[in-house]
């Protein structure tokens, strides 16, 4: 059945939808010979779909894969850097680090640890990365200092960053002390380093960031134990619908 180009290359774990998009506004993309536009639709059972001059076959298709990973501090959450930091990929054996379009959902910077969600599933990360999918995550942030009641009421109103307004976010204070506080942050948007600018524009700037869940996915593992830092497992198809609320019945890796 004909679907679209983008569509076919985030199922075959080629690239996200976006990126997709991009390598075909690139010109980088042929179908029976020609420069793909956004919105051809093919068939691979009938037709030559390249990228870069490779062929993508039906037989390509890798099988979905979901992973939850305890992402240590250092790391940046890229395939590739090209500063030579370590990423994220690194922390995964060879066979997963070959493992075609594999990629983090979202990210989390260098500085900061916790959930983080990798994948070769270009559908899955366009629907948890679209503005409008709110997936709350949740955060255990400490910042300098003791914030006011006003600026976390501020904070969970939502205030102004690059010229748009934040969505409001649940915020409670965990621990105080005489120079610093530990915050419980629930955010349902995901814009760049959101908590670390927000935190900074109210005078209480972030000294360590750890996100401990996703949606209701948290950082355990299957048999009920804190999933320790630079480690993963592999994510159940029950999990993926009950935790993510996404109602994905594709058979999942689960082999680590």
């Amino acid at each position: 059945m004909p679907e679209r180009v983008q569509k076919i290359l985030s199922q075959w774990g080629i690239a996200s939808r976006r990126e997709a998009e991009r390598l075909i506004a690139a010109g980088r993309v042929q179908l029976n010979g020609q420069v793909v536009q956004l919105g051809t639709k093919a068939d691979l059972d009938r037709d030559r779909l390249t990228v870069d001059g490779q062929d993508i076959a039906p037989a390509d298709r890798p099988a979905p894969l979901y992973l939850l990973l305890n992402k240590p501090r250092g790391t940046v959450s890229t395939c590739r850097d090209p500063q030579g930091r370590p990423t994220v990929l690194d922390l995964l054996p060879p066979h997963y680090q070959q493992h075609q379009g594999i990629h983090p959902v979202g990210r989390l910077d260098a500085d900061s640890t916790g959930a983080l969600l990798l994948t070769n599933d270009g559908e899955l990360t366009l629907a948890l990365t679209h503005p409008r999918y709110h997936l709350p995550k949740t955060y255990h942030v400490w910042v300098a200092g003791q914030p006011s009641a006003s600026a976390l009421q501020q904070w969970r109103s939502g205030l102004v960053l690059a010229g748009r307004r934040t969505l409001p976010a649940q915020i409670e204070v965990l621990t105080q002390r005489a120079d610093k506080t530990l915050l419980e942050v629930i955010l349902v948007e995901g814009r760049n380093r959101q908590i670390r600018r927000v935190a900074a524009k109210l005078g209480y700037p972030v000294l360590q960031l750890h996100r401990l869940a996703i949606g209701t996915l948290t950082l355990t593992t299957l048999a009920g134990s804190s999933l320790p830092s630079g480690q993963y497992r592999a994510l159940t198809a029950v999990e993926l619908h009950h935790c993510l609320g996404i109602d994905w019945r594709k058979p999942v890796q689960t082999c680590l």
